[in-house]
């Protein structure tokens, strides 16, 4: 199948078939689904894995900052050259996702991540203790938060973590 198959395919699936969603093409080999309700995603998933439209290449946060009160957790399937981006609006403070391990068991790692990153919650995860953090790390500091406050961090920590800065 060749890549504007696969996408137009994904297309037809994915908006047809649950009305709360919109797409766009933002490259050649792209396409973005814009779903407006979170509890559409699991049976997105699963029509993309029932039609062999690409792997869980990723899962990723995107914080547009505190002023929003939003943001967005993206689920990148890949199929050859073509990517196709879920893309889900969740509130900045108590957010939450459902997992996908239950489909997709390598989602796990990805939704670790996702959480102790961004606090993002995710329901029904089997592990959710943290997977790149130290133990020690304080709670409700996510680094990867635009707004994060990062001054509350044990002075040790900084040297431990050479990328992340105090100021």
């Amino acid at each position: 199948m060749t890549t504007e198959e696969t996408l137009t395919l994904a297309n037809d699936l994915l908006v047809n078939w649950v009305w709360s969603a919109e797409s766009n093409r933002p490259e050649p080999n792209r396409l973005d689904v814009r779903l407006l309700s979170s509890t559409d995603l699991m049976p997105m998933v699963v029509g993309l894995r029932v039609q062999r439209l690409g792997y869980l290449a990723a899962i990723t946060g995107l914080d547009p900052g505190p002023e929003s009160d939003e943001m967005e957790v993206l689920y990148h399937f890949c199929a050859g050259q073509a990517v196709v981006t879920l893309r889900v609006s969740i509130p900045r403070v108590g957010g939450a996702v459902a997992t996908l391990s239950d489909v997709i068991p390598s989602a796990e790692a990805y939704e670790r991540e996702l959480s102790e990153m961004f606090g993002v919650a995710v329901t029904g995860l089997r592990k959710p203790q943290h997977l790149y953090l130290p133990d020690d790390w304080p709670d409700g500091v996510y680094p990867l938060l635009k707004d994060a406050d990062l001054s509350a961090l044990p002075a040790a920590m900084p040297a431990a973590l050479p990328n992340i800065s105090k100021e």
